[in-house]
């Protein structure tokens, strides 16, 4: 009785001491290892990839955001928001959506809102040929100027679909293009002058051969607001 009770005794002893030396270890020095490495040698990244305009933080360069005027009624629930077309407008996107368990903050939504190719073929609503359709339809009427006439081939499909998560960053250099002739009138610039901003905020492919070239709209956004106020 007594060497079992022992054996007990040294088996839980261990069992307790494996458990204090594995949280300190996996709970405590590990987690505080990895912190200190990623705060030194990427602390841009650790910390959200912020970015910041006039020594604030407007937002992440990982995370797109919308570009609206302010609604006539905000207390009306039917009332659709409208780009605000002085600004690089982004990706279609229902990624930011409302907190219904409490209201008085925004949650971020990350999810598709395209619909499949048969969606409302054999039903009453809309499907995704008819919400493209309608898309292209307004990209046009926003872009087209005085002196700039859009073409419909010339709508790439990022204009007019938005990404698997709904929060996509970027958008193509095909897109920017098209909205530079609006963003050049609206804000007294010159083609020129906004055409050479969005070659200057344009990535390149990952190593030179990974993914397309994109444009982030919001590190292109805060420039054309430098731009604007020189």
């Amino acid at each position: 009785m007594n060497n079992s009770f022992g054996n007990a005794a040294r088996l839980i002893g261990a069992g307790l001491r494996a458990l204090l030396v594995l949280t300190l270890v996996t709970g405590v020095l590990y987690p505080l290892l990895v912190t200190g490495v990623a705060q030194g040698l990427f602390n841009d990244k650790a910390n959200g990839s912020e970015i910041k305009s006039d020594g604030k933080v407007v937002g992440s360069e990982l995370i797109g955001q919308t570009y609206y005027l302010p609604l006539k009624n905000p207390d009306d629930a039917e009332e659709a928001p409208r780009p605000d077309l002085k600004w690089f407008q982004p990706r279609p996107s229902n990624g930011l959506g409302s907190n219904s368990v409490n209201t008085q903050y925004s949650l971020i939504l990350s999810g598709a809102t395209n619909r499949s190719g048969d969606n409302g073929v054999s039903e009453k609503e809309d499907g995704l040929y008819d919400w493209v359709k309608a898309a292209k339809k307004a990209v046009i009427a926003d872009n087209e100027t005085a002196t700039y006439k859009v073409k419909p081939s010339d709508v790439p499909a990022d204009a007019v679909t938005s990404s698997g998560s709904g929060l996509d960053p970027d958008i193509s250099p095909e897109y920017a293009k098209l909205q530079v002739h609006r963003v050049a009138e609206k804000n007294n610039l010159t083609v020129a002058q906004v055409d050479k901003l969005v070659d200057d905020h344009t990535d390149g492919r990952i190593l030179g051969f990974m993914g397309e070239p994109t444009v982030n709209v919001l590190k292109l956004n805060i420039a054309l607001k430098e731009l604007a106020k020189g």
